[in-house]
């Protein structure tokens, strides 16, 4: 069976960090909420406790039953994980003198503890806690420190307990990985055996046992999770399985003919559906977002079902769910707030009486990546940005009309195609570009016109969570726009956008 390390989440932003940390020691981990997570097993090799918008101090403070894997597991306590475990075991948690937020220095550690083997005297780490440790309990001993923070980490005695009030899975820790290593494979013990290979081996196993000789349907989107979901599915399955792949009239240019063409050539088993006049159709005259989105998912589960309802003796339905959207199904917090609603297949397992299959469901987006290359699935469809379900449907910030989208389309593609050609698309987490609800003025020739405003928008993110505008070279913007704007008709300004997230969503509906 899969050893495991096992993640509670105390609400931090940054728990998800953690686990792809983990991961990328080729270590399998699992993140739960702290007052839901599962009765250790064998497999369970250690605890890590995340951090917390909490204050230990508070109220309503999570507190964890650790009574069944305290000195029975390791367990690394993080910024609150440790600040809890000596706050309520005896020692005292106070509020800092002064916000010890950013960069710090370990001016004092342990050499002789196995968690900071290798760690260099003097490596930054990086703090974000209003609390700090002023007193410890009894048997902790201080295995570390920096100039303002006497007990930047400590162990308890005769027990693999260790807590850290710094951030050992940010990028500014620099040595954090070193951290996070010694804590899963010295102390824990684990074996960096969770690779793509052994994943896709495992997966698609369970897959055969799980499916038989049952009919499988999924619907394809073209981007990367349906795409290695469905490789994963065929390889298991074989011609039981059937994908569908629904042209919305919302693409990209051409796209629908290009990514029908390439799951051909992979050997699958493809059912194109030609729908975007029913999309432009019922989208007509609708401006409000979050109303497209509707009438763009309605359709979709529409289209899908009657398309499936001609496959003879479906038993199951294949979703290209990542572990992302799991972790936030089961948050500290219940599922997230609803930014704004999301195109997926959501009611149709209930509608079709069907039983759901997700095989990517263990997996981090950059994890689907990696399968996916070991799969040998092509580059291009590996490295493609992510692209929003109901597609250029938000990128035009008024009605939908098939002038629009070829308008789009159009522009959209001068930019992409110039990013590949740059150089410039593999910087890049996601890029498009919107068609604004605006009119502008302008020149051409001797004319005057007033016509379109589009915005380039490009981000650099790891998951799509946070995200930063990417800083694009002047040269590379200023013959976008000019291409654009000659190219393209109806269009006479371009602008980019130079917003991150938070503030800003990546997508502006």
């Amino acid at each position: 069976m899969q050893e495991k390390i096992l993640i509670l989440d105390f609400g931090s932003q940054y728990t998800q960090l953690i686990g792809r940390k983990i991961r990328e020691l080729n270590v399998y981990c699992e993140i739960h909420p702290f007052h839901h997570f599962p009765e250790p097993d064998e497999t369970v090799k250690g605890v890590i406790l995340s951090g917390s918008p909490y204050s230990v101090r508070d109220r309503e403070a999570p507190q964890p039953d650790l009574s069944g894997i305290k000195g029975r597991l390791p367990i690394l306590g993080i910024c609150y994980g440790a600040q809890y475990m000596a706050h309520f075991f005896g020692g005292e948690v106070a509020r800092s003198g002064s916000r010890e937020y950013g960069r710090a220095k370990l001016n004092f550690i342990d050499k002789t503890n196995p968690l900071f083997q290798s760690v260099t005297p003097g490596t930054q780490v990086w703090m974000s806690h209003g609390d700090t440790i002023i007193r410890m309990p009894e048997h902790y001993q201080m295995v570390a420190s920096t100039e303002d923070v006497n007990f930047a980490a400590y162990k308890i005695d005769n027990e693999e307990t260790y807590g850290i009030q710094f951030h050992p899975e940010v990028f500014h820790t620099t040595e954090g990985q070193q951290v996070l290593r010694n804590f899963v494979t010295n102390i824990c013990g684990c074996n960096p055996s969770w690779t793509p290979a052994s994943f896709i081996e495992t997966t698609v196993t369970e897959l055969k046992m799980i499916l038989g000789n049952d009919k499988v349907i999924l619907g394809l989107s073209g981007g990367v999770d349906s795409t290695v979901a469905a490789v994963l599915l065929h390889q298991a399955a074989g011609h039981q399985l059937t994908c569908i792949f629904v042209d919305n009239g919302l693409l990209r240019k051409d796209e629908f003919a290009t990514v029908l063409h390439s799951y051909h050539d992979m050997g699958l088993n493809v059912i194109g559906v030609d729908a975007k006049q029913q999309f432009w159709s019922d989208l007509r005259g609708v401006s409000d977002p979050e109303q497209k989105r509707k009438i763009i998912g309605k359709n979709f589960i529409e289209v899908f079902n009657a398309e499936a309802k001609k496959i003879k003796d479906v038993k199951w339905l294949a979703q290209g769910t990542i572990y992302p959207d799991v972790i936030e199904s089961v948050s500290v917090h219940g599922p997230s707030a609803t930014i704004k609603s999301h195109h997926n297949v959501g009611g149709l397992p209930e509608k079709m009486h069907l039983k759901v299959v997700e095989p990517l469901r263990l997996l981090f987006k950059d994890e689907v990546r990696r399968v996916g290359q070991a799969l040998g699935i092509k580059p291009e469809l590996i490295g493609r940005h992510p692209f929003p379900g109901p597609g250029l449907g938000v990128r035009i910030l008024s009605d939908v009309t098939p002038e629009k989208v070829t308008m789009l389309q159009e522009a959209d593609e001068i930019f992409i195609r110039g990013l590949k050609n740059w150089g410039l698309y593999d910087q890049v987490w996601q890029a498009g570009v919107i068609l604004l609800p605006v009119y502008s003025v302008g020149v051409m020739g001797d004319e005057r016109t007033y016509e379109n405003a589009v915005a380039l928008r490009a981000v650099a993110s790891t998951d799509g969570m946070t995200a930063d505008w990417v800083h694009l070279p002047y040269d590379f913007l200023a013959k976008m726009s000019n291409e654009i704007i000659n190219q393209v008709p109806g269009i006479n300004r371009v602008v980019y956008d130079i917003s991150s997230k938070p503030p800003a969503t990546i997508e502006w509906e």
